[in-house]
């Protein structure tokens, strides 16, 4: 590729809507444009990187034994009413209606349209195990969409469905898939972590992120860095402390804390440790009639150490809250105790309340908490001796860093990832909502086992953006890079001994199939070097007259500080060299 044949439409600044280091480089580099709300044309050069992404994608997927096929991006609602997602999935579904007044949704994904081809198409455990993907176009009408490609609104995604006779032939085809990932992501030169994550509704424990590392990561991940443990910040477990609850060492107090309405206010008025507080959140589950009314509510008072956080994930599996839970109205709490948000605790209550304590809290002495009274605190609580032993005692807060991790193998640590990819083992949930069987070998029906893979095809630029980028530009790993070199003449228009040498060395590295480009454009050295460092191409050769008299040409990798000088004749098996690096 010429340049002069392509459109290279680099700015100098970026749009004032643009908030993160990927969203502001992809515009600048001429890779995205603007449409509506999260919605993007993907521009040439833009276009080239999510193409190369899909055709490594592609590439280990068919290897791996998926089957390549394309379902609508415009889904009939009777399929998503048999799952009952067309109602519970909320606004984020685009529910549109057509010409005749029928109910269509726009594909946010497709595993009610995929189960129902397989439902169709699949009689015997004899066809069994079979795994479809597809690389197309999704929409999720997100309430905010931000930060570009990272979370727009329309975006390419791959996704996989796999079909099983048994739950363990689905599991053995999870473990195909969790391979074939790795080996993506391994192609894709990022720095990434296949990190265990919470199974949500259908429980189990197969279910991974594929985080890669970047410092603006939205995603907290949770590692061990002297052993394999790793997960997202909802799944990492926060263990029992090993050490007993220390005796009672102080008289319960009520004590005046004018004003100090939180955790870190009373520490600091008392002069106490934060961690020497107990925080205090009421939640409530409901109880709804057929017509969808609440008949009844429960109060729950969730016990949290001062410096910990609240993990909901976690919270939503207590028994009791299984089904969900919400935040206790300001009516709800004053009628249970008596006060307003920022004095709460488990001590004189006006009415009982499902009390659960973090496992930090349960072995605690001497802690602080609300007294139930504006402006004042109880100091010296006790287990046993101020209040009965908590009912329930569960894992309900945040890991930190420092924690112990749960394989026994050292303390975790903690850095920020950005999601590319989910691997997911379903079960029968979308296969019984939808009646998709088999006949097994005595004939009789079974409903199908599956699993679901994602990739966000064009959401992983803009990962590999903020984990390598500079204040020049981006810097693009060789296997997803617009163009894998390009070769820079200087003053092209005005040597034949430049031009020629440019034609000899793009014309010889298009032969080695290396994907080049030659900036024939005449562009002022500064110029040219400028977009090429912005779009973030890895390899550089420029060629000068200067350096062609002395028989040199310079050879630069978008890390490098400097060029270094080449002889012509080693030119090229110095950048095969370095691809091979």
């Amino acid at each position: 590729m010429k340049a002069s044949q392509f459109l290279i439409s680099t700015l100098k600044e970026a749009p004032a809507d643009a908030e993160v280091v990927s969203h502001k480089l992809m515009t600048r580099a001429g890779m995205i444009k603007k449409l509506g709300a999260g919605i993007y044309n993907y521009m040439p050069m833009g276009l080239r990187v999510i193409r190369k992404v899909e055709a490594i994608v592609r590439e280990e997927m068919n290897r791996a034994g998926a089957i390549e096929m394309t379902m609508p991006v415009v889904q009939p609602a009777e399929l998503w009413q048999e799952t009952g997602r067309f109602d519970k999935m909320g606004p984020e579904l685009l529910r549109i209606k057509d010409r005749h007044g029928r109910d269509f949704v726009i594909q946010p994904t497709s595993e009610e349209v995929v189960t129902d081809v397989v439902r169709q198409e699949v009689r015997s455990y004899k066809q069994l195990p079979k795994n479809f993907y597809q690389i197309q176009t999704k929409f999720r009408d997100e309430r905010r969409p931000r930060f570009g490609l990272m979370r727009g609104r329309e975006f390419i995604m791959k996704d996989a469905y796999s079909f099983d006779r048994d739950m363990v032939s689905a599991k053995a085809s999870y473990q195909v898939m969790a391979g074939a990932y790795r080996k993506i992501f391994d192609r894709f030169g990022l720095t990434y972590r296949a990190v265990a994550a919470d199974s949500g509704a259908i429980g189990g424990d197969l279910s991974e992120e594929f985080q890669v590392i970047a410092a603006t990561g939205e995603d907290a991940i949770v590692y061990c860095p002297t052993s394999n443990y790793a997960a997202n910040m909802e799944k990492a477990e926060a263990l029992a402390p090993s050490q007993p609850r220390g005796a009672a060492s102080q008289a319960l107090t009520k004590t005046p804390t004018p004003g100090k309405s939180t955790c870190e206010d009373v520490a600091a008025l008392l002069n106490v440790p934060l961690s020497s507080t107990v925080k205090s959140l009421v939640l409530a589950t409901d109880t709804l009639n057929e017509q969808g009314e609440i008949v009844k509510s429960q109060v729950w008072l969730l016990l949290l150490r001062g410096d910990h956080d609240m993990n909901e994930v976690k919270a939503n599996k207590l028994p009791g809250m299984e089904g969900g839970f919400r935040f206790a109205t300001l009516g709800e709490i004053e009628d249970h105790f008596g006060c307003k948000p920022g004095y709460l605790g488990p001590l004189n209550l006006k009415k009982p309340v499902h009390i659960v304590a973090d496992r930090e809290v349960a072995v605690m002495a001497d802690w602080i908490c609300g007294a139930n009274e504006e402006d004042f605190h109880i100091t010296g609580v006790n287990w046993g001796r101020d209040l009965p032993e908590p009912a329930l005692v569960a894992d309900i807060r945040n890991v930190v860093a420092g924690d112990k991790s749960p394989d026994g193998q050292g303390e975790l640590a903690i850095e920020r990832g950005i999601e590319v990819g989910h691997v997911f083992y379903l079960g029968t949930k979308y296969s019984k909502a939808m009646n998709a069987t088999f006949l097994d070998e005595n004939g009789k029906p079974q409903f199908l086992e599956m699993g679901c893979y994602g990739i966000g095809i064009t959401r992983l630029p803009a990962a590999a953006i903020e984990q390598n980028h500079d204040e020049r530009g981006i810097i693009w790993p060789d296997a997803i890079a617009p163009f894998t070199a390009v070769v820079c003449p200087i003053g092209m228009d005005r040597s034949e001994a430049v031009k020629a040498e440019a034609e000899r060395i793009y014309a010889a590295l298009l032969a080695d199939g290396v994907d080049v480009i030659l900036d024939d454009r005449g562009e002022r050295p500064g110029a040219m070097f400028a977009d090429w460092e912005l779009i973030g191409v890895p390899h550089r050769i420029t060629i000068g007259d200067k350096g062609l008299k002395d028989g040199l040409v310079e050879y630069q990798h978008r890390r490098d500080a400097e060029s270094s000088k080449v002889a012509v004749a080693d030119i090229l098996g110095h950048l095969r060299a370095r691809l091979a690096a």
